[in-house]
């Protein structure tokens, strides 16, 4: 019997990455592949990459020339670049660096099979179109191994929004959302394979309008009420949302659908009225705190979570004020938060620049709210009962570890359960970056 051959993928950025390198080893599975965890054996190393923050290139290229020992000890080691930084730069990406064989876009990556056995022939492969077909509907099936308790589900993907910093509809393409019943039969399949919670994704999940069963147009909130009639799942979340697209139906889901968690990240990057406008970001930060306002009556006990971006071009101290006043205003459960960087090619990289120094301050001084506000909620979950499911062992023997409704991550001493439990549990401590509980009695 043939030994299998040995993949090793590296992930970086965001969820929807961590999805396309699941498909991406699916879709190689079916050439004999089989996933690794260190690339010193492998015979492909796929680096999947994230083109948002600054540098984001190089540091994969730094990356790749880590590689070269093993690709001269090993010449029959084949090497590719995915996901948005071989969109933005693939031919640059062949150039610079020789010893990569294989470069695929994001919406490419269902063609490599095709571009594997091409590498093996001794050719180069670079496919960064953004092709016709659905590359979901391409792919080959989910195998039937068991999963953990958690999972994603990709939706939708692109955006249409064009804020002045983000390389997002550059690199992922205009907005697409999946047809309802490809979806609903992918969540079924995660649950037979003892999934408990999906969390949907998209670049811009709520403008999420798929084609329902019926031919209708499907929005969010109808998606995750067929959800919530599978069988077996027992919970719902959805990332990451623009403040634009939080239509009526999807706030009234927040307030009445059982299996859809109390959390909600939903970035808004700025409390200055110029600099959202400045972002391209198309509401204002009233817009943001009404919204905020009507999504809490929905669900009082609603933990938000943000991003936010300081320094950005022209941004001063009085901007910075409207944002710490903004977030003062909310209470975060938890937030993102960054210095701005320029993304070549994006309107903001023209414009004249904050210094590093201020960058660096405003940054200090926005964690430090951010921090406090976590805590403080965090601390306040101490003599509540919530629903955890369990995902795995924790660091001390008979410890448990797993998610609460929030999110927050919470830890039990208890032999009586096992990964992929759904349990109620007391909260009797608050640590620096989790919850302690025990099992109700």
């Amino acid at each position: 019997m043939t030994a299998p051959k040995k993949l090793y993928i590296k992930t970086y950025g965001c969820q929807m990455n961590v999805y396309d390198s699941e498909r991406m080893a699916e879709a190689l599975g079916g050439q004999g592949y089989v996933e690794t965890k260190t690339p010193d054996d492998a015979d492909m190393i796929l680096l999947n990459t994230c083109h948002i923050r600054e540098k984001a290139a190089e540091k994969v290229y730094s990356e790749l020339g880590r590689f070269k020992g093993l690709k001269a000890a090993r010449p029959d080691l084949k090497i590719g670049v995915a996901g948005c930084v071989a969109q933005a730069e693939g031919q640059e990406i062949m150039r610079r660096q020789p010893l990569v064989d294989l470069v695929v876009g994001p919406q490419s990556y269902h063609r490599l099979p095709e571009m594997e056995a091409k590498t093996r022939a001794g050719e180069k492969a670079l496919d960064t179109d953004f092709p016709e077909e659905d590359k979901f509907e391409k792919l080959r099936a989910r195998p039937k191994a068991k999963r953990g308790p958690t999972a994603f589900l990709t939706v939708q993907e692109g955006c249409d929004k064009f804020c002045a910093f983000c390389v997002v509809p550059y690199t992922r393409g205009a907005e697409v959302s999946r047809p309802v019943d490809r979806l609903l039969t992918e969540a079924r399949d995660l649950v037979e394979r003892g999934v408990r919670e999906i969390t949907l994704l998209g670049q811009n999940v709520n403008a999420y309008h798929g084609v329902g069963p019926d031919g209708a147009d499907w929005s969010l909130a109808r998606l995750i009420w067929a959800l919530n009639d599978v069988d077996g799942l027992e919970r719902i979340r959805f990332t990451t949302s623009h403040p634009n697209d939080m239509a009526e139906d999807l706030i009234e889901a927040h307030a009445d659908c059982p299996k859809l968690m109390p959390y909600l990240h939903l970035p808004v990057q700025s409390g200055s009225d110029r600099i959202l406008k400045r972002m391209n970001r198309s509401h204002t930060a009233e817009q943001y705190l009404r919204l905020i306002e009507r999504l809490r009556a929905a669900r009082p006990d609603l933990h938000m979570s943000g991003d936010f971006i300081v320094g950005f071009p022209e941004e001063t101290e009085a901007d910075f004020r409207d944002t710490m006043a903004l977030v003062e205003a909310v209470q975060y459960g938890s937030a993102f938060s960054f210095k701005y960087s320029t993304r070549p090619g994006t309107p903001a990289a023209e414009r004249a620049q904050v210094s590093e120094a201020e960058k660096d301050d405003r940054l200090q001084r926005l964690q430090a709210l951010l921090t406090r506000q976590q805590r403080a909620l965090q601390d306040a979950m101490v003599g509540r009962e919530v629903s955890v499911l369990f995902e795995k062992s924790g660091r001390m023997p008979g410890q448990m570890v797993g998610k609460s409704d929030y999110l927050h991550a919470v830890h039990v001493d208890s032999d009586a359960i096992a990964p992929g439990d759904l349990a109620r549990v007391r909260i009797v401590s608050s640590g620096p970056n989790s919850l302690a509980g025990e099992l109700s009695r």
